[in-house]
């Protein structure tokens, strides 16, 4: 269990969307210092937050803000983008910047910030993937959250004996500009945020935040087709 009260936090994209809620929700919980990330610091809005400018792709800004956060002990990796190419369709590097972002972003702030946070007495990784993670609705999009998912679920066990605990969080649709467009029921990214840091407080190695990330997980042992309603039953 990792508890957040006092603790210092590291959150990627966290100007918006289910990031800015993260950061208030910590806040809320008595954390005693929170980085919120953006590739423009000043959209970071929070009073007490403390700004700082990233580009997860960039090894360079993710040495950077690690350098200037050398007292963290709970990175959260949220920061993500949605191209959803089409793995026939669409330019190969529309692929290959989704993973960029959503796999190898991750990665690196996580290489840059373990060293960290063993060094404060251990402490905590969150990342935030989807329940397309499970289910391949979403193109390259879902192809880089089951990516990070698996990258999670081998943290998990490499960072164990260092003292750092990882969690997973698994999440449809939310109400931000993300899913401006859906047509769907959407969760309140504050209540994301709460299910999230509950999670990471009883050390849960995953969070299924909604019904259908709850629903798709449970249909993972059952027939393929009962996933895709365009396949056939055989």
């Amino acid at each position: 269990m990792t508890a957040l009260k006092g603790a210092n936090v590291f959150v990627t994209g966290g100007s918006r969307g289910i990031g800015k809620a993260l950061v208030e929700e910590l806040y809320a919980r008595g954390a005693g210092k929170v980085y919120a990330t953006a590739r423009d610091p000043r959209t970071v809005t929070h009073p007490d937050a403390v700004p700082v400018a990233l580009e997860v792709t960039d090894p360079a800004s993710v040495a950077a803000a690690a350098a200037q956060a050398q007292d963290v002990t709970v990175l959260i990796n949220n920061a993500g983008a949605a191209v959803g190419a089409s793995f026939l369709d669409s330019p190969v590097d529309d692929v290959r910047r989704e993973f960029e972002t959503n796999f190898y972003g991750p990665l690196l702030l996580t290489r840059a910030f373990v060293p960290v946070i063993e060094r404060n007495g251990g402490g905590h990784l969150l990342n935030v993937h989807s329940v397309l993670s499970w289910i391949a609705l979403g193109g390259s999009y879902s192809a880089s959250k089951a990516a990070l998912w698996s990258q999670t679920n081998s943290l998990r066990l490499e960072l164990q004996p260092r003292g750092i605990a990882v969690t997973g969080l698994h999440v449809g649709y939310v109400d931000t500009d993300l899913a401006a467009g859906v047509e769907a029921p959407k969760s309140d990214p504050r209540d994301v945020a709460a299910l999230a840091l509950d999670g990471v407080e009883t050390g849960a190695y995953e969070v299924l935040a909604d019904d259908i990330s709850r629903q798709v997980k449970a249909g993972l042992s059952g027939e393929l087709a009962g996933l895709y309603d365009q396949l056939p039953a055989k």
